[in-house]
């Protein structure tokens, strides 16, 4: 996974308020990742409030106000969708629900009080996306969920979203990625209204 996959993952929660803390710093390439390298991210809430609903399974920014903290496992793999087919024949994109790495998921969100002791760490898949068409797209979720996934959240979405909340006339010096996004619609290239036509409802491409 490139720095520039996981800039985007980060920019989109801390945009919606989320600490946001990377578990390592290196690439795991030569050897099987141990439990905890499975996770790419944790991002907390502060803002939460303890009687708010679960977030829905589809993750749109809408949904993050209700998301209290969570393990977030990366998988930019743009050139293909998240069928179920794939899901299975790919044991490493799941690799992250195993019950090691679960385990871990204790020493990184370690309860404050009886409360957060019951309230497990939301598990968050992010990928390229799903197959548009049905039984596909149904049968993708379906298996998804029942792996112990409770949330995904794909590339397209959280581009879309960083794109909206991008003001040309600022500077982000700070953020590579927000800062490219800024040139790219500066220079026109990426146009709000633009994506909009182009993409129709963004809920329908998740």
């Amino acid at each position: 996974m490139s720095a520039i996959d996981e800039g985007i993952v980060r920019e989109y929660f801390e945009q919606s308020g989320f600490l946001v803390r990377q578990v390592r710093k290196y690439q795991v390439q030569s050897r099987k990742k141990q439990s905890d390298e499975e996770i790419d991210l944790l991002v907390y809430n502060p803002a939460w409030k303890r009687q708010a609903r679960k977030p829905d399974f589809f993750l749109f920014a809408s949904e993050l106000p209700y998301l209290h903290r969570a393990v977030v496992a990366v998988k930019p793999w743009h050139t293909g969708v998240f069928s179920a087919a794939m899901i299975k024949g790919s044991p490493e994109i799941l690799r992250f629900l195993e019950e090691q790495v679960i385990k871990e998921i204790d020493r990184f969100f370690p309860p404050t009080d009886d409360a957060e002791a019951g309230d497990a760490p939301a598990k968050i898949l992010v990928l390229p996306g799903l197959p548009t068409q049905e039984p596909y797209r149904s049968q993708a979720v379906a298996l998804l969920q029942e792996r112990g996934v409770d949330g995904i959240i794909s590339f397209r979405a959280m581009l879309l979203d960083l794109i909206d909340k991008i003001e040309v006339n600022r500077n982000y010096r700070k953020s590579d990625t927000m800062q490219v996004i800024r040139i790219l619609k500066n220079y026109e290239l990426l146009r709000d209204s633009q994506l909009d036509l182009l993409g129709g409802d963004r809920r329908a491409k998740l």
